[in-house]
């Protein structure tokens, strides 16, 4: 090829990809009128991955489409909801700094870290200035993404979740009640052995507060070992 022709094809090449570079990336946010306002909802890191934090996200602009960047913290708050739970009220804080140039301006947001999968629903209360506000938003296909386990980007272990060790400690606490109630036999003490081991083999490989929980569910499962040999002993002592 001769080199001008060359050097016009890769002209029209990257003229064709300019479109493609200057394209932004499109996250999954909900975007509503709330009177002479524009507001953006959503989560502040997506994909939303169970036990990382998070935030929520309310970016702000006015019929001008500049940011409004003057509300103070606590004049929007946020619940968040999931199953029959909430949190209390959030209040939605600002995500920038004008003066130090970070942050992107009329972006609010309110912290949490999501413990479960599923959907997630926001009721956003509060004044934008003058102007009453209060949306409620469920994540899906037309908001924003639901949380997900996080087991597919773990590497190179795969971690428990909390609730998979919270999950074990109920069964040892089961296990307790009937060590108690002096209904323990020989196949639940080592039913209640196997169970220790699980709980001690979540900690390793659990996150930090992962390991917290685990740990304590080894505890409680030692404790637990203690009372059941003191009760089999007792119960071989002759009358």
């Amino acid at each position: 090829m001769r080199p001008h022709v060359a050097l016009r094809t890769i002209g029209v090449i990257g003229l064709l990809c300019l479109p493609l570079a200057a394209a932004p990336i499109v996250s999954a946010h909900d975007h509503t009128e709330v009177g002479d306002y524009h507001v953006t909802v959503g989560w502040h890191v997506e994909p939303t991955l169970v036990s990382q934090l998070n935030a929520v996200e309310v970016t702000i602009q006015d019929h001008h489409d500049q940011p409004v960047n003057d509300l103070a913290p606590g004049d929007l708050k946020v619940v968040v909801s999931t199953s029959d739970q909430q949190t209390a009220e959030l209040p939605l804080q600002p995500a920038f700094d004008l003066d130090e140039g970070f942050g992107t301006p009329g972006q609010y947001t309110a912290d949490i870290l999501p413990t479960t999968t599923g959907d997630y629903t926001f009721h956003i209360t509060g004044s934008i200035h003058a102007q009453p506000v209060d949306l409620t938003l469920t994540s899906g296909d037309e908001t924003f993404e639901p949380v997900t386990s996080s087991s597919d980007v773990e590497f190179p272990v795969k971690v428990p979740t909390l609730a998979d060790v919270a999950t074990r400690l109920d069964r040892i606490d089961g296990r307790i009640e009937d060590l108690q109630a002096g209904a323990i036999n020989p196949q639940q003490l080592a039913d209640l052995q196997t169970g220790i081991n699980d709980a001690r083999n979540a900690a390793d490989r659990a996150t930090t507060t992962g390991m917290l929980i685990g740990g304590g569910g080894l505890v409680v499962g030692l404790i637990a070992l203690v009372i059941a040999l003191r009760t089999s002993r007792r119960s071989a002592r002759p009358a």
